[in-house]
């Protein structure tokens, strides 16, 4: 049978409720960042992220957080189909903080929760066997219910010839051997729960746990006693993590040392957090398994991935992805806090975005003097107006991928808030309209702190006219917010959004907005996206591209402008623009509405005329886009 899938993991899922003060008790937390998490959770998309085709079985809530969980595994690429929508239970929640190097305090909100109701029935024959390697967690085997639905996967993975492997994750309290309160606690001895593990060992051919994880399941608090116990009832390759000394992988007889296993290179960092590092190391063991490499270099991978978790914020959200990991392999520590290193990060951000914006035709209706200027405006005209441009664009966008929308939160909140959640890529903007040197819309608050209010799907747009020629004063203000505005949004999980127009400013030629574009990168920003003018020449296009590409090779892209400029020559800037494969597509807005507007502020038409109208001329420029790519596609072939 042919494998659609690497691996299956089997077990817990959860919303992590992460700490943001670090330094603090959980008591005195006073807000919280929401991750994924659960050990098999973290693993399928640890994996993901390293191009394994992941799958999870596990169980979540009819509910917001339920369909947080699905919804952010698809994003990591994680095959859902195994998650079980539970209309009986909650999703498991978990609490979690960083009080120091040595105590990560941590509540597990798991009473009869999701991801414990799975059943043997729930447990897919095919699903299991197409996949070449199930990995389950010690939790979901202490409980009767539950360990029989893993117990099926396993023995269907079994008599199949599949591979299995076993994160031991002992969590005391998960079974019910220390108090709520202990959720930091990482070993209690216990009889029942080792004689539990040990009745299963033989079912896995990998089996990897830290020390105190070996003295559980082996029955002894002596490493080397315990690991010689495990090895008694199961032939499988056993890798001891060892904290800052590595790990270690032992596949036959346990040595009277632990120094005598196999090993993999580690790395000398900072340690920050170690909530969710096994997971991350299981990823990247996984890897190097899956890939059958040697095991000092599948521990190397290992070693990497779990230096990533314990510098870094969060479980999920901390973990490489396969160009990150080469990246860091090739390259080294420069500096022991992985997440100070900004070329590293740059590195981690940019390829750990989700979406596919290969194509962004988006709709700018973020104008606010414009409208403002118009005959009969009033502010609930101009919030009902933009109303009708997100139904314009939602209309063209048909549920469809592709398709994004530009709006202002001043003007245009009712209809922002609304676009959350449609599929449109939406980029909101922050410059006060007109301004030079750039300043910013008053509700972005003085230190810029209403960015931590923002969707976390609005993409922080920033417009400047700015020139090669601007007095030195000017330039260095003006680079100086941008740059403020970056590193803010950066900090908030925002992608941004850098729109330059010197054409406004001074004369231009074919190299104006290449200089200013490595302006800008010499400063240290580094956009997902460019917003770029029409350019008039090939030359213009060639130069910018090879700024970008040459300072940021991971770049979102470019979206090129449309300046009110008639169909027809927009048409032509199109056709110039399309032959660059960098130009993800075009954000034009006047073009689209502004007649419409001006007739439907003075009551010359109605709403319904309004939008037949505007959804006409994007769906005219979509399709203008659309054949411009194509045949520059053509023309390339």
């Amino acid at each position: 049978m042919s494998h659609t899938l690497d691996l299956i993991t089997i077990g817990r899922s959860s919303v992590d409720l992460y700490g943001a003060q670090v330094g603090g008790r959980l008591e005195d937390m006073g807000s919280f960042d929401k991750y994924i998490g659960g050990s098999p959770t973290n693993i399928a998309c640890g994996t993901a992220r390293l191009g394994l085709k992941s799958a999870l079985i596990t169980g979540v809530g009819d509910e917001h957080m339920g369909r947080f969980i699905r919804e952010q595994l698809r994003r990591e690429g994680v095959d859902t189909r195994g998650v079980k929508v539970d209309p009986d239970r909650l999703t498991a929640l978990v609490l979690l903080g960083i009080r120091d190097e040595d105590s990560f305090p941590l509540i597990f909100y798991r009473e009869n929760c999701a991801d414990m109701g799975l059943t043997e029935d729930d447990i897919d024959e095919g699903f299991i066997r197409s996949a070449r390697a199930i990995v389950a967690t010690g939790t979901h085997l202490s409980h009767p219910r539950v360990e029989a639905a893993t117990l099926k996967a396993l023995r269907i993975a079994r008599v199949a010839g599949l591979r299995t492997a076993l994160d031991i994750d002992y969590r005391p309290n998960l079974w019910g051997v220390a108090g709520h309160g202990e959720g930091e606690s990482r070993f209690v001895e216990s009889a029942a729960v080792t004689q539990k593990l040990q009745s299963t060992l033989h079912l896995f051919d990998l089996i990897v746990g830290t020390e105190e994880e070996f003295h559980i399941a082996g029955g002894s608090t002596d490493t080397i006693e315990a690991m010689r116990a495990v090895r008694g009832v199961s032939d499988a390759t056993l890798v001891c993590k060892r904290g800052a000394q590595g790990a270690v992988a032992f596949t036959g007889d346990i040595p009277g040392n632990l120094d005598d296993g196999e090993a993999g290179p580690g790395f000398p960092i900072e340690v920050f957090n170690v909530l969710g590092a096994g997971d991350g190391f299981m990823s990247g063991l996984l890897k190097g398994w899956l890939e059958d490499a040697p095991w000092p270099r599948a521990l190397e991978y290992a070693n990497a991935c779990g230096a990533f978790a314990v510098s870094r914020h969060g479980c999920t959200p901390a973990y490489p992805s396969w160009e990150e990991l080469q990246f860091f392999l090739d390259r080294g520590v420069k500096r022991p806090d992985l997440r100070n290193d900004a070329e590293l990060e740059q590195v981690h951000w940019a390829t750990n975005r989700h979406g596919d914006w290969s194509t962004v035709r988006t709709f700018a209706f973020d104008h606010r003097s414009q409208l403002e200027e118009m005959e009969g405006y009033t502010p609930a005209k101009g919030a009902a107006f933009k109303e009708l441009c997100l139904d314009a664009a939602l209309r063209v966008q048909g549920g469809q991928g592709g398709y994004g929308i530009l709006c202002d939160d001043r003007i245009g909140r009712s209809a922002l808030h609304r676009a959350s959640g449609t599929g449109l890529w939406i980029g909101r903007p922050t410059e006060l309209p007109g301004s030079r040197p750039i300043a910013f819309e008053p509700g972005l608050g003085a230190d810029l702190g209403a960015l931590r209010e923002w969707a976390r799907e609005n993409v922080v747009k920033l417009l400047v006219f700015c020139h090669p020629d601007d007095d030195a004063q000017t330039a260095k203000i003006q680079v100086a917010r941008v740059k403020r505005l970056f590193t803010a949004a950066r900090r908030n999980g925002l992608e941004f959004l850098l729109e330059i127009i010197p054409s406004k400013v001074g004369p231009v030629d074919d190299q104006t907005s290449a200089t200013l574009i490595q302006t800008f990168y010499d400063a240290g920003v580094f956009p997902d996206w460019w917003k770029l003018e029409p350019f008039r020449s090939k030359a213009a296009w060639t130069n910018a591209v090879a700024a970008i590409e040459r300072n940021d090779p991971r770049t979102r892209g470019i979206v090129v402008l449309g300046l009110d400029a008639p169909e027809a020559e927009l048409a032509e800037s199109f056709a110039l623009a399309a032959a660059q494969p960098l130009v993800r597509g075009f954000a034009v807005g006047r073009t689209i509405f502004g007649d419409t507007a001006r007739s439907w502020m003075r009551g010359e038409i109605d709403d319904a005329q309004a939008v037949d109208r505007m959804a006409e001329r994007f769906a005219r420029l979509c399709g203008i886009w659309d054949d411009a790519r194509t045949s520059a596609r053509k023309e390339t072939a």
